[in-house]
């Protein structure tokens, strides 16, 4: 009986490398929800820009995550909500198309906000794609005692079960304290279909640095002005150049931006009592660019009018949405 143990030992070893696997994953969820946090987190630097206020994500920003075994590219969406203009509706759209194309889609809950009506609106559409795993996940854990937790993940489950379909995991995450983050993509790349990488090692994102120049810009102004502003303010690079008259050694990028808003009423608050705020904007989100880009940059920040562009078509388009 004994012998039969150490025959096995003996035998060689099979191969069980598994098989590399590269795809999609969104997350999805109310504004504010923590996805860009999350996105972020997960890449290992700033890709999406990340603001107190609702409603701040406006591109699908792509993060790419590199593992030795997978890449998860990370498509972060706009939060889904009810629409109240153009600009509004195009988000929407923007959500529902990403929907269909990913191969996973996370869907993010804070832990310290009850299930509300929106997220039961967007779980009810979730519902409806019926091939593409599904991951609900609680954030911002960090932030509630582990009662209220168990209770959410209870909640989220029960949401579910009532629609008629199951979540491939729930996981409670903390973006800010770096909870669980890890495992998350431990769960997410075994959903992935197998492929080789499809971006090349060191890429953290697609976007173009002129769209995630112009994010970094338009998180520096969404701090600190009126709650009626996030909405009304975009940003628009218009060049990037290196300066010509530099020594090798000592490059200078020139970046001339102009922050939009809708109404002339508006300009004051951007721009402060003397330039002051226009001047922390400039400051704040020169200090990202430099890092994002690896130079030194000379920032020419203009504040110009496009009157109710959210509402507008060709002023929408002119903008870049």
């Amino acid at each position: 009986m004994s012998a039969r143990p150490n025959q096995e030992s003996a035998a060689p070893q099979a191969e069980t490398t598994s098989p590399h696997r590269a795809g999609f994953a969104c997350f999805v969820g109310r504004p504010n929800a923590g996805k860009s946090t999350l996105t972020n987190a997960l890449v290992g630097q700033k890709v999406a820009i990340t603001s107190n206020r609702p409603q701040t994500t406006r591109h699908t920003v792509r993060g790419i995550v590199h593992r030795d075994d997978a890449q998860l590219i990370l498509v972060d969406t706009p939060g889904l909500h009810k629409p109240r203009t153009l600009l509004g509706e195009r988000l929407n759209d923007v959500v529902r198309t990403t929907w269909a194309e990913v191969d996973v889609i996370g869907f993010c809950l804070p832990a310290d906000q009850k299930l509300g009506p929106g997220d039961k609106y967007i779980v009810k559409e979730l519902a409806g794609i019926k091939k593409t795993p599904k991951i609900a996940i609680i954030t911002k854990t960090d932030l509630v005692e582990s009662k209220a937790l168990a209770e959410q993940l209870l909640a989220v489950s029960a949401l579910a079960d009532e629609l008629g379909f199951e979540w491939a995991e729930i996981v409670p995450v903390s973006a800010v304290k770096d909870q669980q983050v890890s495992l998350l993509a431990d769960l997410i790349a075994p959903l992935l279909p197998e492929s080789p990488p499809l971006y090349p090692e060191g890429d953290l994102t697609d976007e173009p640095e002129m769209v995630m120049v112009a994010e970094l810009i338009r998180e520096a102004a969404l701090e600190g002005v009126r709650d009626e502003l996030p909405h009304s303010i975009a940003v628009v690079v218009e060049e990037m150049l290196p300066r010509t008259d530099r020594p090798a050694d000592k490059p200078l990028l020139d970046i001339h931006a102009n922050v939009y808003i809708e109404r002339p009423s508006q300009k004051g608050i951007i721009i402060g009592p003397k330039g002051k705020r226009l001047k922390e904007v400039g400051t704040k989100s020169r200090k990202h660019i430099e890092a994002l880009l690896g130079t030194p940059v000379f920032l020419d920040l203009h504040v110009k009018v496009a009157k109710d562009w959210q509402r507008d078509p060709k002023q929408l388009r002119k903008l870049g949405f």
